[in-house]
């Protein structure tokens, strides 16, 4: 089971760390499968830290794929440390940390089995135990790349410009600004990295050229959005990348009056499904609701998605029942007709 010990002090929390994998000669640092900013932020200062600290060799692999702009930029400019996973990558004498991920999420590659010798993650923990030598899991925290720059201070250790970039909009994306879900932590991070970073070089990440899928994916979007008293549902359709539904949901989120958004597209057969919410709790518990035992869901209080198999399913039937149960958890009146946004 996972150490329930109460580590109360950063510095705690980083000799807690580098004694898990303090005799290894290589660690494996796995973030959550399709990585996102935080993820690939808080992975590569963790192989940073190992290596200054430890002098441990490490590799950042990961399941899926990088496929928003803005990520692919990131990922370059960082030096391209993440590559994908293969099998013999998951050696069992091979020690593993787990980034902005825990065991038994369904969205990392360590199967259910196997035991972590670290998992760091600011997402709500796992009620079923799981089998890990260090755990800091942080729900109240709203990115992991805040937790990773409190190691960083905690060790001494001096980001590079790339390093602080990298950290800084993992902290952007994941709290909006510091608009969302933040916690002192997050915010005396964001400042520590902000004096830190490469602004050109940010200002190229954020502002990376798009496919011409993207606006295809824009336009279906916008098309198929139904609007039902604040609450915004749309379904994308195929999707280039599965990271496109959040995307979506975060700018569906914008519009005037919309309090909760559910954005879905299929992904190499999958359904994946993105929730937003203005209100300060919920959209974990409405996705972990409507997905069930169909497939895997999880998230923060106002941000939130899973994916459902569609092996074996009726698409357009999955849809419609999705729609209705949001709609149902939301408390909608039933029989209340959706205005198509455009």
């Amino acid at each position: 089971m996972a150490s329930r010990k109460h580590i109360s002090t950063p510095p705690e929390r980083l000799e807690g760390l580098l004694k898990a994998v303090g005799q290894a000669s290589f660690v494996l640092i796995l973030p959550h499968n399709d990585p996102d900013p935080d993820a690939i932020a808080s992975a590569a200062a963790l192989q940073y830290l190992l290596a200054e600290c430890l002098k441990i060799d490490s590799q950042i692999a990961y399941k899926g794929i990088i496929g928003r702009a803005e990520n692919k930029a990131l990922v370059r400019y960082l030096g391209n440390p993440l590559r994908l996973l293969t099998d013999l990558d998951l050696n069992p004498s091979r020690p593993v940390a787990l980034v902005d991920t825990q065991p038994g999420t369904g969205n990392n590659a360590l199967s259910a089995a196997a035991t972590a010798a670290v998992v760091i993650d600011h997402h709500p923990r796992r009620e079923a135990p799981f089998a890990a030598a260090f755990v800091d899991v942080r729900s109240e925290v709203g990115s992991t790349s805040s937790m990773l720059t409190e190691y960083l201070q905690a060790a001494g250790i001096e980001p590079s410009p790339a390093l602080a970039t990298a950290l800084f909009y993992g902290i952007k994306t994941d709290t909006m600004g510091l608009g969302r879900g933040i916690s002192p932590l997050d915010v005396s991070a964001y400042f520590y990295l902000q004096t830190r970073i490469d602004v050109e070089a940010l200002v190229q990440i954020e502002r990376a050229q798009l496919p011409a899928d993207y606006f295809k994916s824009f336009d279906a979007a916008l098309r198929a959005a139904r609007v039902y008293d604040g609450v915004v549902i749309s379904y994308v359709g195929p999707m280039a990348y599965p990271d496109l539904a959040a995307e979506l949901a975060d700018l569906l989120l914008r519009l005037k009056g919309a309090r909760w958004v559910v954005c879905m597209g299929v992904h190499k057969g999958n359904l994946i499904l993105a929730v937003r919410t203005r209100k300060q709790r919920g959209a974990g518990q409405l996705v972990r609701e409507i997905v069930g035992s169909k497939g895997s869901a999880g998230g923060h209080t106002n941000m939130a998605g899973g994916y459902i198999p569609l092996l074996g399913q009726d698409l357009e039937e999955l849809l419609l029942s999705l729609r209705q149960q949001a709609l149902q958890f939301l408390e909608i009146p039933p029989g209340t007709v959706g205005k198509p946004l455009i």
